[in-house]
């Protein structure tokens, strides 16, 4: 599987992204010792890169992916680190917040890297993402918050999540951003509409994707209108690829000339097999429209 560099002067990341917020308390409850085992898997793989945020499992598992790691110097060399800060949840975790919000203070970002760092056990991330634009963000302030990891060499590269086109404008303007991560699937498409997608080709960066299977909808046991319409077309389309309805799934956002990096939210091996099986797939482009026509029930206009 190859590297995708985000940007110019950018990092570069596997093309297929291991998502963590299900490892810990939020989902599978892994023991240091079971994450310590599918990161080993994962990167066999070639999946390299691992995707944080602060608040995954109440603030606790970075904490985890940290306890996995430990004593393992040689595998920090081999992987690829990204977190997101900027939302404070109300947990016993953090006593001191008393309402969810957003804040993208200096004084926060700054916190929460050196958090992240001591959590993960590594001296640097290689990337750093504000988690959800605020109402009271000021660019001028992330930046220099931004800056000043950037100068310490605790964070590598700055990005953004969930950000509207302008809101990415006006934060890139005081400091280079190398990607957008957005929730993008056969069922959530709005970013291929809105200009989101159309500005990363536009500024050279790929964008990252979660929730790439439509937070399990697409495996429903009642399935909507939109997932049968999928599934009956994907019937043919397995035979044809020679890929499995996952695969297909994978295939349709990596086809976008955004050079889009899913990132695979699973502790099963073999979903994050598929994930990679799925980057060996090139979707004719009829095909490609023929499931996105499934999708919206209308072919285009």
């Amino acid at each position: 599987m190859q590297k995708i560099q985000l940007a110019q002067n950018g990092p570069e990341f596997s093309q297929i992204i291991a998502g963590v917020m299900t490892w810990g308390v939020w989902g599978k409850k892994l023991t240091a010792k079971k994450a310590a085992n599918y990161i080993d898997e994962c990167l066999a793989l070639g999946v390299t890169t691992f995707d944080h945020a602060d608040i995954y499992g109440h603030y606790t598992t970075e904490a985890l992916f940290g306890r996995a790691t430990k004593g393992k110097s040689s595998l920090r060399q081999q992987m690829e680190l990204i977190s997101k800060c900027g939302i404070k949840l109300v947990t016993p975790n953090r006593p001191d917040y008393k309402l969810k919000s957003y804040d993208t203070s200096k004084a926060h970002i700054l916190s929460s890297a050196e958090q992240s760092l001591k959590n993960l056990k590594t001296d640097y991330l290689d990337l750093l993402l504000i988690h959800r634009p605020s109402p009271l963000m000021h660019p001028y302030e992330i930046a220099e918050a931004f800056n000043q990891l950037k100068q310490s060499g605790k964070v590598l590269n700055f990005g953004v999540s969930n950000f509207t086109p302008s809101q990415f404008t006006s934060l890139n303007k005081f400091i280079p951003l190398v990607t957008n991560q957005i929730e993008i699937s056969l069922l959530h498409d709005e970013c291929m509409l809105d200009g989101t997608l159309d500005q990363c080709i536009q500024h050279e960066i790929a964008p990252m994707a979660y929730s790439t299977m439509a937070k399990g909808v697409f495996f429903a046991n009642d399935p909507t209108e939109p997932v049968q319409r999928i599934k009956k077309l994907c019937v043919k389309l397995k035979k044809k690829y020679r890929a499995t309805y996952e695969e297909l799934l994978t295939a349709w956002l990596l086809a976008h000339p955004a050079r889009i990096l899913p990132i695979i939210g699973t502790t099963k091996i073999d979903r994050m097999a598929a994930a990679v099986r799925a980057t060996e797939i090139s979707l004719e482009r009829e095909d490609w429209f023929a499931l996105w026509e499934a999708a919206r029930g209308q072919e285009v206009a």
